[in-house]
């Protein structure tokens, strides 16, 4: 320990938990109190500046220790379907990079390469991890974002999906109310129009049914979710930049992702527009 690679791979994991303090943003990473998580981030990142061994190991083995205990939580945990365990598994390849980073010949270059490598394959990483993780659990509300709805007024498959996974949800009686959130649709119909009409058909009652006609976009929708708690159904790639936005608004929510009918057109492209989103989305949240 002690390499150029080392450090800067500490300086990153580092800055991440004393930037996500404030909100409590570094929790997918390690889910120890925002006080000792923001302990140890300072720790990581005086390493990085001074590449002191006192700071390395003791810091590496403190991630490796806490990344494991959620890797058991999670394996244990009994409202939580999916592969959040992959995260905190993937995860420990931090605390073993930082000891066993080679020394090489140009740092500088290595550095950015690997630093630039860091930044687009952690939000992926979380992106996959958390999205298809199943966070379901009795709440006021289920709130679906919604999704294209064709001229003709008949829903994409992508809303089509929401909306069924949200009824579903309904049905086995997650939630008394299901919120439909949306803009425009291509043609006359609303998004939240044809999102309830598929709902009303699903067997969910129309006063069981909430339209909120301004969620032209993820903040729209999250600003006008009434209080209390509420589950929400997106696709999976969507589901961590929600989680962010409600953070960034002082609230927490539990996510559910669609189930696909089959994958959607395009899907590869939604998930690498997340890159860029989740680090605006997690500035804001950390600022906020």
């Amino acid at each position: 320990m002690g390499t150029s690679l080392s450090r800067a791979l500490a300086l990153f994991v580092g800055l991440f938990l004393v930037v996500g303090l404030s909100a409590a943003q570094s929790r997918w990473v390690l889910s120890a109190g925002a006080w000792a998580s923001g302990a140890l981030g300072g720790a990581l990142t005086v390493y990085a500046v001074t590449g002191s061994r006192w700071w390395g190991w003791p810091s590496a083995m403190a991630l490796a220790c806490g990344l494991g205990r959620d890797i058991w939580a999670v394996a244990h945990a009994p409202f939580v379907a999916g592969t959040s365990i992959s995260a905190s598994a993937v995860m420990l390849l931090l605390p073993l990079g930082m000891a066993c980073a080679p020394r090489v010949r140009r740092p500088r270059l290595a550095i950015a390469f690997f630093g630039c490598a860091l930044a687009v394959a952690f939000p992926l990483l979380h992106v996959w991890s958390f999205g298809s993780s199943n966070y379901a659990r009795t709440a006021d509300r289920i709130v679906v974002f919604g999704a294209r709805c064709y001229a003709d007024g008949a829903p994409s498959l992508t809303l089509e999906d929401r909306v069924k996974t949200a009824c579903a949800l309904y049905h086995e009686g997650y939630a008394p109310r299901l919120r439909m959130s949306g803009g425009p649709g291509d043609g006359a119909v609303h998004e939240t129009a044809a999102m309830a009409r598929l709902a009303r058909a699903l067997g969910v009652p129309a006063h069981a049914i909430e339209i909120d006609e301004t969620g032209h976009n993820t903040w729209a929708t999250v600003d006008a979710t009434p209080s209390g708690k509420t589950l929400v159904v997106s696709h999976f790639y969507h589901l961590a930049r929600i989680k962010l936005s409600y953070r960034a608004r002082g609230r927490d929510v539990f996510t559910v992702p669609a189930r696909e009918t089959r994958p959607v057109r395009g899907t590869p492209q939604f998930v690498a527009r997340e890159v860029p989103a989740f680090w605006w989305y997690w500035l804001r949240a950390a600022i906020a």
